[in-house]
């Protein structure tokens, strides 16, 4: 045990850079488990069983190369402008889509502040669901 409080004061960079990547580690793996953040799998269900829109905040150019069938391109640059869009699906759940799963968490949480209930991330964007062979579209809506 004393070795340990010799290592930790003679090196305390990096025992302080050791304790850091600890903490946003733990972070990072809580924030996974938020319940708002759903698979493409779960996503699946919600659009098949409770007519859940889908919302592409990617720019046009990346929604163009494919997206999810009938979702609707709502870029993030402007995102918060165009809310207006989406208070017809204010009863309905609404799953936020984007590359990698980043861009829409922020999405979400403007969506919760604008007060829509129903709202969820597509944990691993658009990415996860090509990887779980789901399907996508190349037709503009």
């Amino acid at each position: 045990m004393q070795q340990l409080f010799e290592f930790v004061s003679n090196h305390l960079y990096l025992f302080g850079a050791l304790v850091l990547v600890s903490v946003l580690l733990a972070q990072n793996l809580l924030s996974g488990m938020d319940k708002s953040s759903i698979t493409p799998q779960r996503a699946t269900e919600l659009i098949n069983r409770e007519d859940a829109v889908v919302v592409d905040v990617r720019p046009m150019n990346d929604f163009a190369d494919g997206h999810i069938l009938h979702s609707l391109n709502i870029p993030m640059n402007g995102f918060g402008k165009q809310l207006g869009q989406l208070e017809k699906y204010r009863n309905r759940p609404i799953i936020v889509a984007c590359r990698s799963g980043a861009q829409s968490s922020a999405a979400c949480k403007q969506l919760r502040k604008a007060g829509f209930d129903q709202v969820y991330n597509l944990r691993g964007g658009i990415m996860a669901w090509q990887n779980a062979n789901l399907p996508v579209s190349r037709k503009k809506r």
